[in-house]
């Protein structure tokens, strides 16, 4: 087999998954590094080349056929917003299975479940027919992928197939709610809002601190090689390059006025600066409400050191 390739073919990628290898996958969100669940060493290969700690929880991507009840078990709260958004961005974690092993959850407890909603990954899923981990296709901490060819960029030789297709259209990482017992928290913002899951549960889900159960939840993450300084609005960005750039030093801006944009932009923008050899970003903060919350916690974990 060919490393390093970029193919469109689901049939071959399904195969390679199948015989213990790792892929890079689409969804909605961002590309995955793909590997059966269940497969213990591919999975350890995910977590390698990922450089990846072993305790750090992985998702695992469903078909929307599959049985849910199979790997976690879902409370009222879990199910009314798994069928209120899945196939979608939206993470669920929720209390494991037997069937789940530990080398997916870090040993802990739970689970993280998801049924993207990309035709790709999708009939990806549905040929493979089990559970299968997809951590971000890149280094760990590091800016995520939304096009093969950052997978490609990224690793490398390092996965055995990239399976193609296109550009993310959400372009961040998925929403992240843990439900356990009665209560719902949002431990990752994303694509699917605060708002939207508390009109679905007719209560505010609270947010969730403390220490990292779930993909996304440290405090440094998503991060450039540049700087990343965060401003309020556009003028203020403005104002800061040009005195940065009166020290010689090399600034770009990333601003888009439609979140949605600058959701599925952002880490292109990052990506961009890093390829053009910039020392500082300057990025303006979006609105704190809808998808702005999300691209706003991207951008704070980019500015974490």
């Amino acid at each position: 087999m060919t490393q390093n390739r970029i193919s469109t073919d689901v049939n071959e990628a399904s195969r390679v998954l199948l015989s213990g290898g790792i892929i890079g996958m689409p969804t909605e969100t961002v590309y995955g590094l793909a590997a059966c669940a269940l497969d213990h060493s591919a999975v350890a290969r995910v977590f390698a080349v990922k450089s990846r700690p072993m305790h750090h929880p992985l998702i695992v991507h469903l078909s929307p056929e599959t049985d849910v009840s199979k790997w976690g078990i879902m409370t009222t709260n879990a199910q009314r917003l798994a069928n209120a958004f899945w196939p979608g961005p939206l993470t669920l974690l929720v209390k494991r299975t037997d069937l789940v092993p530990d080398w997916v959850t870090g040993g802990r407890d739970t689970v993280a479940l998801r049924v993207p909603s990309h035709p790709v990954a999708i009939e990806l899923l549905r040929l493979a027919d089990t559970g299968i981990v997809a951590p971000s296709a890149n280094k760990f901490g590091k800016v995520s992928p939304t096009t093969a060819e950052h997978v490609r960029q990224d690793l490398g030789d390092d996965v055995d197939l990239i399976l193609d297709g296109g550009a993310c259209a959400v372009g961040i990482e998925s929403t992240i709610v843990e439900c356990i017992g009665d209560s719902v928290s949002i431990l990752r913002p994303g694509a699917v809002t605060a708002e939207e899951i508390q009109e679905v549960l007719k209560t505010q889900p609270s947010n969730g601190k403390g220490v990292s159960r779930a993909p996304g939840m440290m405090l440094s993450h998503y991060s450039p090689n540049a700087d990343v300084i965060l401003v309020d609005n556009l003028d203020e960005a403005r104002e800061l390059k040009a005195r940065l750039e009166r020290d010689e030093a090399t600034v770009c801006i990333v601003f888009h006025e439609d979140t949605d944009q600058y959701a599925r932009e952002l880490y292109d923008d990052l990506r961009n600066a890093d390829r053009l050899g910039v020392q500082t970003v300057v990025a303006v903060l979006p609105p704190a409400s809808g998808v702005g919350a999300a691209v706003r916690d991207r951008l704070a974990k980019a500015a974490t050191r």
